[in-house]
């Protein structure tokens, strides 16, 4: 017997959830389109329909799965000082990251639209502390709770531990709709789906995705300041070398803090 989801269960579960926002964004955006309107974007209906089907996809992955609240969203203990070595290799990763970024650019060049939506993306009425309620608070919380929370209980229990990550990180990646960005939501996904498997603790995976979407906004906010700071004063080479060290040097602490053996307590 399996267990909800499998993987064909878990695209529906996808499908479902970007065919409930498309539903609605896709009439808002020729209104806008047509007569110059900013319907799409407005806070209110973002806020009706992002809380709604995120509730409405949380309720049906959750009931599809007919186990606990604690099993399908895992609470386990684990190390205190396991962000130490996330963060520093979310920091690492992204500056190599890029550098795959900008080939997929080169290879295959984003229309200028696609690049002005995407900036949205971390654009707020309230400024920053708006984008970063968005970004490193909601967001994470919403997709964590779907994809490593009701998805990853089902990938689980029905693959290996391998197909489990691989396809939490695809499935991740695919939902972001976002070809030029694919390496980074992949490798992330895979990391998160990972953490998961290892502590069963679905804080673990929303605080690391916090982490990382913190680092993409703060990076998106003072580019300016870092053009014209480290970027200078370093080698785009030696940049990439002491990112690459630094993600394998905290990758190695990472799975440490992870695979440490527990000391056995003595009756």
């Amino acid at each position: 017997m399996k267990h909800y989801p499998t993987i064909l269960q878990a695209i529906h579960l996808i499908v479902l959830y970007i065919f409930i926002q498309t539903l609605v964004d896709f009439p808002l955006a020729l209104l806008d389109y047509y007569n110059d309107t900013e319907y799409l974007y407005h806070p209110v209906k973002k806020i009706i329909l992002g809380v709604g089907s995120t509730l409405f996809i949380l309720w049906w992955g959750y009931r599809n799965t007919g186990n606990p609240l604690k099993s399908v969203f895992p609470l386990r203990k684990f190390h205190p000082f396991l962000f130490v070595p996330l963060s520093l290799f979310l920091v690492g990763i992204q500056q190599l990251l890029n550098v795959v970024n900008n080939w997929v650019e080169q290879v295959l060049p984003a229309p200028g639209w696609f690049w002005e939506m995407f900036n949205r993306i971390f654009e707020n009425d309230f400024g920053f502390w708006g984008a970063f309620m968005k970004v490193v608070i909601i967001a994470p919380l919403v997709e964590e709770l779907i994809f490593r929370g009701a998805i990853m209980h089902g990938l689980m229990r029905n693959y290996s531990k391998t197909t489990a990550i691989f396809f939490s990180g695809l499935l991740f990646a695919l939902f972001h709709l976002n070809p030029w960005q694919f390496p980074a939501t992949f490798m992330l996904g895979v990391l998160l789906g990972w953490l998961m498997i290892e502590t069963r603790n679905i804080l673990v995976a929303i605080t690391g995705h916090a982490i990382n979407n913190l680092l993409v906004l703060l990076a998106i906010t003072f580019h300016e300041d870092l053009t014209s700071g480290i970027y200078e004063k370093i080698s785009t080479f030696s940049l990439n070398v002491i990112a690459a060290l630094l993600a394998i040097v905290s990758l190695t602490a990472l799975i440490f803090l992870l695979y440490i053996p527990k000391p056995i307590k003595k009756e």
